[in-house]
């Protein structure tokens, strides 16, 4: 089935470059949906099997499949109204539909890779894709975000290429050469500790530039700032769940062998220092966009704790980037409406969202509940357990840290989300103020609807796929 997915989305990808016809072109977007939902279906019907030996339909790639189809939808049904209402000549509208199906099909093969060198391909091949998506606009900031995320992210998939090369020194000892992940754990115990160890490092922060995380986290603050509202809620979203994915499944395998509780060390020191620096820029960020880019790096680094913390904190680590995922995106498919409104995206010149636009801004103080985790987000659970496995590694230094970082981290955001929805706006005309359907904001309370339910009352099936996710993790 992946190969026909990816015959299938590749055909789209190369129809709607060419195609300058509107009702073709959503004809051939409509397909690729359909196609993606396929594939899922698909996945969750042949679970724990293998397809062309270098992808694997495995709990965790369902999981995160799932949430990339529901994420996809709103993505592209908004990046309709998006163009609609920012209208681009036929060319650019053609690179931009092209280039998100194109993300899409990356971000997915990636999630279903069983072989290093195969998430590592479909990696690079969102950076191309972004990378365009990114220079919608053609001017010269966009420009500026786009070579800054292509340099950094060049930087970043050679060192998972360097990694790639040390662990497969590593595994000669084994006498084998197959790296996928599967022989990777079942050889764990004889690979090189010397180039093991290397590898980590080099594939550790070559992917955090797409998780999200220190030292690589700045390719995507700026990516997402530039990028159109609705590619921002995919690179937000999936594709830092994609850097979770790289770095995860070379975690199972570390974890396995004796560097295990070094592997945590270098983990936990990047997801702390990410928190960090989030909680800094927190403070002083007035552009929305930005400051939701950053609540991301803070979420990252809270999953990468639970990874570090072992125990309950592998399941939340899972648990929470499905959630953060739907929550995430529908804030950055909330600004698309934000913007239409003030045509600004700084704090200083927007304000009393209510007045404007109340389902959308019922939609902003919904996000805003649930992006800092407070009571009934979804979010409150995943990083309870987060909390949990921290006390239970008695990283009690750690957890107080945190939790006083995440304190101001509240404060920061609500200071602004609450400007944005009540503080009437200095030298703002409001007479030519667009109206905005109620019915535009309805994906996003789906999505955060999703969160909520998915975090408080968890289906028996879900649960029992994140614990399959991780069972070959000591526990």
């Amino acid at each position: 089935m992946i190969g026909i997915y990816l015959i299938g989305a590749f055909s789209i990808v190369i129809g709607l470059f060419f195609i300058r016809n509107k009702q073709l072109t959503f004809g051939l977007l409509g397909l690729f949906l359909v196609l993606q939902w396929i594939l899922t279906f698909y996945s969750y019907n042949n679970l724990r099997s293998t397809d062309l030996t270098y992808f694997t339909y495995d709990s965790l790639a369902f999981l995160l499949l799932v949430t990339m189809s529901i994420i996809s939808v709103a993505a592209i049904f908004h990046s309709h109204i998006y163009l609609e209402d920012q209208p681009a000549p036929p060319e650019t509208r053609s690179i931009y539909y092209a280039s998100i199906v194109l993300l899409i099909t990356a971000i997915s093969a990636g999630y279903l890779a069983n072989h290093i060198a195969v998430t590592w391909i479909f990696t690079e091949i969102t950076t191309l894709s972004a990378s365009a998506l990114i220079y919608h606009h053609r001017n010269k900031l966009a420009l500026e975000g786009t070579w800054k995320y292509v340099f950094i992210c060049a930087i970043s998939i050679t060192f998972v290429f360097i990694g790639i090369l040390f662990l497969s020194l590593a595994l000669e000892q084994a006498g084998s050469q197959d790296l996928s992940y599967t022989n990777l754990v079942t050889n764990s115990a004889k690979l090189n500790p010397f180039w093991l160890r290397l590898a980590f490092l080099f594939i550790f922060t070559g992917f955090t530039a797409k998780l999200g995380l220190v030292p690589m986290f700045t390719a995507g603050i700026d990516a997402k700032d530039k990028a159109p509202a609705p590619v921002g809620a995919l690179l937000s979203s999936v594709l830092m769940n994609l850097g979770f994915v790289g770095i995860f499944r070379f975690y199972i395998v570390v974890a396995n062998t004796p560097l295990h509780h070094w592997a945590n060390m270098v983990i936990g020191i990047a997801a702390f220092l990410s928190v960090f620096v989030s909680t800094v820029y927190m403070i002083k960020v007035k552009n929305i966009k930005r400051m939701l880019a950053y609540s991301g790096i803070e979420h990252m680094g809270l999953v990468m704790l639970g990874v570090a913390a072992g125990g309950v904190g592998y399941y939340a680590a899972i648990l929470h980037i499905i959630l953060h995922a739907f929550v995430k995106s529908s804030l950055f498919l909330q600004f698309t409406q934000l913007y239409r409104v003030f045509q600004n995206k700084s704090i200083y010149n927007v304000g009393n969202y209510f007045k404007y636009n109340t389902a959308g801004a019922m939609v902003l103080l919904t996000g805003f509940i649930s992006a800092t985790a407070m009571p009934p987000s979804g979010l409150f659970v995943s990083e309870f357990m987060i909390f949990r496995s921290l006390f239970e590694a008695k990283q009690i230094i750690v957890l107080a840290a945190l939790l006083l970082l995440l304190t101001i981290i509240i404060w920061a955001f609500g200071k602004n989300i609450l400007k944005i929805l009540f503080v009437p706006p200095v030298d703002f005309d409001d007479s030519n103020v667009p109206k905005i359907s109620p019915w535009e904001s309805l994906s996003q309370f789906v999505l955060l609807a999703l969160a909520i339910y998915l975090g408080l009352n968890p289906p028996a099936e879900l649960v029992e796929l994140i614990k399959e996710s991780i069972m070959l993790l000591p526990q």
